[in-house]
């Protein structure tokens, strides 16, 4: 990539890592717990309102808008303010929330038909062994279920990865608005059917300056300004290129989390991190996939493709580029 898009490239990082705190502070500022299933909704409402009006629908078929709205949105982010809202730090969450890289290239082995390398096997492998030294040490001062509910985000959003790469939309900034449409009246409802009517009402009733701040940026930043970004990067250039900088995230959330919320992560906590953080690295920087499906046809200057349909009215995803070095390694935020 060039010099400029490099550095978006950072400034996503910066934005996502900073995500975590913003959505800790909505979830517990002002004195009170909002809802997490609603906060989401909030979210995406400001994602979609009124920018859906303006841009354009993006040139992918529906089932794309909607498996990404379903996976990379309401799956992802459900789960991941439930999570929180459940006790999980804020800076752990974006750290084991990277297991989407490692998840990203198991799924493309079954959905897209590549072979993982040696090398990226290597990196699954040392990730999940960083997992699970990281779940050993949150069972000894935490209950796990709130690393479980983050680890099936992480699943949520690698399952949008392949639909988004798959997707190739030319305006990453329209799949954001238009498959976050998918998100807010199916997560109002599970709010009113999990913390009842009267909550939901209560909670948007007595709105704090905290909640609605937090909800802005995450709408703003987080969505709009990092997801377009994000999108439009990973149809403009390999995921290879684009991949290594979502290892700032983890860094930039856990600094930002100990330096605003007093944030301390544990020894054994960090040392899983680090490991998991070695296994995306090996994933992501060296990793590669050796092989297309059968019928693939290279493309001239990009490597090989592998064989898919095109985007269309039924909704059919587009195939998929691999770099041009033969490298595919998991597409994320």
């Amino acid at each position: 990539m060039n010099l400029r898009d490099s550095l978006l490239a950072v400034l996503v990082a910066l934005l996502w890592g900073l995500n975590f705190v913003a959505i800790d502070i909505g979830l517990h500022g002002g004195g009170q717990d909002f809802p997490p299933l609603l906060f989401v909704a909030m979210r995406f409402v400001l994602v979609v309102v009124p920018w859906i009006f303006f841009i354009r629908k993006p040139e992918v078929g529906w089932k794309a808008i909607i498996g990404v709205g379903l996976f990379m949105s309401a799956g992802q982010f459900g789960l991941l303010y439930l999570a929180m809202a459940l006790g999980m730090p804020a800076g752990l969450a974006s750290l084991v929330l990277q297991a989407q890289v490692l998840l990203t290239v198991l799924l493309a082995a079954g959905v897209l038909g590549e072979r993982p390398s040696r090398r990226q096997m290597a990196g699954v492998v040392l990730g999940v062994a960083g997992l699970a030294v990281v779940a050993v040490g949150r069972s000894a001062v935490a209950p796990l279920l709130p690393l479980l509910i983050v680890l099936a985000a992480a699943l949520s959003w690698a399952t949008g990865n392949v639909i988004v790469r798959r997707a190739k939309a030319a305006s990453g900034l329209g799949l954001v608005v238009w498959s976050g449409a998918v998100v807010p009246l199916p997560l109002a409802g599970l709010s009113v059917l999990v913390d009842g009517p009267h909550t939901v009402l209560a909670s948007l009733s007595s709105l704090q300056a905290p909640t609605v701040l937090s909800a802005l940026y995450t709408a703003i930043f987080a969505s709009l300004v990092g997801y377009g970004i994000w999108n439009r990067l990973l149809a403009s250039h390999p995921s290879s290129a684009v991949v290594p900088f979502t290892l700032l995230v983890p860094v930039v959330g856990m600094s930002a989390a100990w330096l605003a919320l007093g944030e301390v992560p544990t020894a054994p906590e960090l040392a899983g991190g680090l490991i998991l953080l070695g296994g995306v690295a090996t994933a992501v920087l060296t990793g590669g996939t050796r092989r297309q499906r059968r019928g693939a046809e290279p493309l001239p200057g990009r490597g090989a493709c592998l064989a898919g349909s095109d985007a269309d009215d039924g909704g059919r995803l587009a195939g998929v580029d691999v770099p041009r070095a033969g490298v595919r390694e998991a597409d994320v935020r």
